[in-house]
């Protein structure tokens, strides 16, 4: 008898956990989202301004630049594909004056996804890879 309650205390265990870890997989997994769902793929916006906040962690970067118009954020692609492409922990620091070219967001918001960052020198870092056929600009 003791044995038998065991037994299904044991299964009911596994059956909690297998639960849990579902439920919070599928969080997980709702957190990301796509790229086309929150911005516009064929137009690119240009904001000039001074580098507020940068963080370089999963699952995207962001720079937060202020501008005469207010604060924009500007999301980039994970660290793991952006040190492919040469940027670092220490690529761009609060107080940087930069140009950052990026895709708007859909819903209005001073908000966008990076395709490059230039710095006054004519430096470049390159963020989201525009897909052929993208405006180049404001329209």
């Amino acid at each position: 008898m003791y044995a038998q309650r065991c037994t299904i205390r044991a299964r009911r265990a596994v059956r909690f956990a297998a639960a849990a870890g579902v439920f919070l997989g599928a969080a997980t997994a709702a957190a990301h989202h796509s790229f086309a769902v929150h911005f516009v793929a064929n137009r690119l916006v240009t904001v000039e301004g001074v580098v507020s906040d940068y963080s370089f962690r999963n699952p995207h970067g962001l720079v937060h630049l202020q501008t005469e118009d207010g604060e924009w954020r500007a999301e980039t692609n994970s660290p793991n594909i952006l040190r492919r492409r040469g940027w670092s922990a220490d690529s761009i620091k609060v107080g940087d004056r930069v140009s950052v070219e990026g895709y708007p967001a859909r819903d209005g918001s001073r908000s966008m996804r990076i395709a490059r960052v230039i710095y006054p020198d004519g430096r470049e870092l390159t963020g989201q890879r525009p897909a052929p056929g993208v405006a180049d600009g404001a329209d």
